[in-house]
């Protein structure tokens, strides 16, 4: 708002429910989701970073994993020492750049991802798309691609809209 006097655009009934709907997905299915990783020590974010790791063979630049995950340097650099204390992730110099690092997981990483892959999936499909036709999954994606879009450019570093990291 430009100025005070100006009156809110306040949400229609539709924009009110699919809000509240987000909400619910997010303070009550996030958590739910957590379950499947709370007893390996981890959360969400981190098997987020094992998964987007397991997809590249020769690792990926710190930066662009930050980028690609739309994460702070430093909340990046908090998860990856985690990570590389438990045996999942390493990280080393480039050969080409000195100044570059570049984080790769490790097999005992990828053994875990490949273990932990299929509760979490099963949890992903019961939490929400079990709960949806192929219409509405496509309708879904669609919406929250264009707002995931629309973030990532916001995010300094993040490419431009938000790849999904394939789990």
């Amino acid at each position: 708002m430009d100025d005070m006097n100006d009156e809110p655009r306040w949400l229609d009934d539709t924009e009110q429910r699919a809000w509240l709907s987000l909400l619910a997905v997010v303070l009550v299915g996030f958590p739910e989701l957590e379950r499947t990783f709370r007893p390996h020590g981890l959360v969400h974010v981190e098997y987020g970073l094992l998964a987007a790791l397991s997809n590249v063979e020769d690792g990926l630049r710190l930066s662009d994993l930050a980028g690609q995950m739309n994460m702070s340097p430093s909340r990046l650099s908090h998860r990856m020492r985690k990570l590389v204390d438990l045996g999942y992730v390493e990280i080393s110099g480039d050969a080409c750049d000195g100044r570059v690092s570049i984080a790769r997981i490790t097999q005992a990483g990828r053994r875990f991802a490949e273990q932990v892959a299929p509760a979490h999936v099963a949890d992903v499909r019961r939490l929400i798309f079990d709960h949806l036709d192929r219409e509405q999954t496509e309708a879904l994606a669609d919406a929250l691609g264009a707002v995931a879009g629309k973030l990532g450019d916001t995010c300094p570093g993040a490419p431009k809209g938000l790849r999904p990291v394939h789990d």
